[in-house]
């Protein structure tokens, strides 16, 4: 991981509506996000992480301040950056191979080059086999695996993913979790990953940012150092239940405050 800032978010505001309607989704919002570091934001229902992602992802807009990636604003969508929803969003009629392939054919990289990158990437999420498959033979953690394959074929600068786990079971979750650990560690990505799954977050993430309740604000920023490869042993050890309970207690804390608010 290197100390160059890949993404950074200064004094970020999103309000919605105008006059006595509106609400304020986010508030002074600052994060950064440093090259081929994994970086998870977790915080309450309603905080505005999806709102701060679509921004950052060029999906939506700020009300105020700015985003910048390489030192650069951001204002719109861009192939330097890639997203992985919690929909699969593939091409019901293509094969694996041809949805890993679709942004390649977008940007006209030629056949055999972008059929080789496809293939590369099948592989590296562990599809070797199934690439002639179409998704209804697939299963929902295969089909987020097409998605992941998909999206780094790009070969974008920042991976931005929204809960992108949130819909499949809790064993299929963790290997997917392990998969994708593996796959930082082989391809040095940089990642923004949002989660609602406290574990997730401690898990894969380098540092995670805890928001609070809307409007939603950095509350608090924890390093993860926990040794050894990341993987469901990683669930048990002293340095990853410590952290998680420093996040559960923030966000109990958060939870509380809002239900007194109402």
């Amino acid at each position: 991981m290197s100390d160059a800032v890949k993404l950074s978010v200064r004094n970020l505001e999103r309000v919605f509506g105008e006059g006595g309607s509106s609400v304020t989704a986010l508030r002074d919002v600052n994060l950064e996000v440093r090259e081929s570091e994994f970086v998870m934001i977790v915080g309450p229902s309603g905080c505005g992480k999806t709102t701060l992602i679509n921004i950052i992802g060029g999906l939506d807009r700020q009300t105020s301040g700015e985003v910048l990636l390489d030192g650069k604003p951001i204002d719109g969508p861009g192939a330097d950056r890639g997203m992985v929803f919690q929909g699969y969003s593939l091409f019901p009629w293509l094969t694996v191979r041809k949805n890993v392939e679709f942004g390649l054919r977008m940007k006209n990289v030629p056949p055999k080059e972008r059929e080789e990158a496809a293939m590369r990437y099948i592989q590296l999420v562990g599809l070797e086999g199934f690439e002639d498959a179409l998704p209804k033979q697939l299963s929902g953690g295969m089909k987020q695996r097409v998605a992941i394959a998909r999206t780094l074929a790009n070969e974008p600068e920042v991976l931005l993913m929204d809960e992108p786990f949130g819909a499949l079971d809790a064993q299929t979750r963790v290997v997917m979790q392990e998969l994708l650990a593996g796959i930082r560690r082989r391809t040095s990505a940089t990642i923004l990953f949002i989660t609602h799954d406290i574990d997730e977050a401690v898990l894969l993430g380098d540092r995670v940012y805890v928001m609070s309740r809307r409007p939603g604000t950095v509350r608090d920023v924890l390093d993860v150092e926990i040794p050894g490869e990341r993987g469901h042993n990683s669930l048990v050890l002293p340095e990853f239940l410590e952290v998680k309970k420093r996040i559960m207690d923030m966000l109990w804390k958060e939870s509380s405050d809002a239900a007194m608010d109402r």
